[in-house]
């Protein structure tokens, strides 16, 4: 039976080990690569996929969801049911105006919700990553390019409780390969891997990191991503302030689509949901105070970026 292994790539050390991994196990030819852009990704990110390309001599092919459908469904959807729901005539219209598709998919897919994703309805992984990259897997069997698709998940037990619950299933049994369905299979190899391991994975290859982890970032796959912390809120605040001149931009467009008629990246920080204290620039403002939120921190605000940084030892 020919089988495909498709590797899931995000521009981060997880998906560069997974990426290596897979080469060395099962050669190129039988390896495909992909790229889920879901439109919240940094320039930096956008140029390390592809010079992952270029260094490993393979093709990533970059995957972009679409919700033109959904939000001209939105549209007509505000337009017929919301006045009945008590909206007024001019939020209906503000929202009908807001409703247009920008072909970039986070924001999109905010506007069709009207919304950002948050901890607890984490709708961005499953509809920009997940759902993409299964329909394209699925794809290869379709055309008849392979009879089964094993889909290269670079996820570690490490990075979240909730990761971990999910997929370590019974005792020392861990969740590493299972059938999804169709001809295909979800392999996740390397599940018990520290960071560290990762790192040296890809450096077997060659491959440099991207260099956002020398830039004092955790995480590269979002900019900003939604679970980032008080500390990365900072230095991307400080390193990135055009992205967070984005979000501030985009929070004011899905407002607009929005029924409340408000929107917010980051929930209050504060816990109480007040909506003085919402939006991404209030989020800034407390990632500057001391522990508790209520006093500035003014060593850490006119602290200057160092040129190298990294949470992983990476400039040791």
């Amino acid at each position: 039976m020919s089988i495909l292994h498709v590797v899931s790539v995000s521009g981060g050390k997880d998906s560069a080990a997974t990426a290596v991994l897979a080469i060395e196990q099962h050669g190129r030819e039988a390896c495909r690569f992909a790229f889920a852009d879901t439109g919240n990704e940094h320039e930096t990110t956008i140029a390390h996929v592809a010079y992952m390309a270029r260094h490993l001599g393979v093709e990533i092919v970059t995957l972009r969801a679409s919700f033109e459908r959904e939000i001209v469904a939105k549209r007509e959807y505000v337009r017929e049911h919301w006045p009945a729901k008590g909206v007024s005539a001019a939020d209906c219209a503000r929202a009908i105006a807001a409703l247009v598709p920008t072909g970039n998919p986070f924001l999109d897919l905010c506007l069709w919700k009207g919304r950002f994703p948050s901890r607890r309805a984490q709708f961005c992984t499953e509809q920009l990553k997940t759902l993409p990259l299964t329909e394209y897997q699925l794809g290869l069997i379709d055309r008849g390019e392979a009879e089964a698709v094993w889909s290269w998940q670079g996820v570690r037990l490490d990075e979240s409780e909730s990761r971990r619950s999910r997929l370590q299933g019974t005792g020392a049994c861990v969740r590493s390969f299972e059938a999804v369905g169709g001809g295909l299979f979800n392999h996740r190899p390397i599940l018990r891997w520290s960071a560290a391991d990762t790192f040296e994975a890809a450096a077997c290859y060659g491959l440099a990191p991207n260099p956002l982890y020398r830039q004092g970032m955790t995480r590269v796959g979002c900019m900003p991503c939604i679970n980032a912390a008080k500390d990365e809120v900072l230095e991307i605040s400080k390193r990135f302030p055009g992205h967070i001149d984005r979000i501030a931009y985009w929070e004011t467009l899905v407002a607009g689509a929005s029924r409340r008629m408000e929107a917010s990246f980051f929930p209050d920080p504060h816990g109480d949901a007040h909506l003085n204290r919402r939006g991404i620039r209030n989020v800034v403002a407390w990632s500057q105070t001391k522990r508790g939120g209520q006093n500035l921190d003014w060593i850490r605000i006119t602290e200057e970026p160092r040129a190298c940084e990294s949470a992983y030892g990476l400039c040791e």
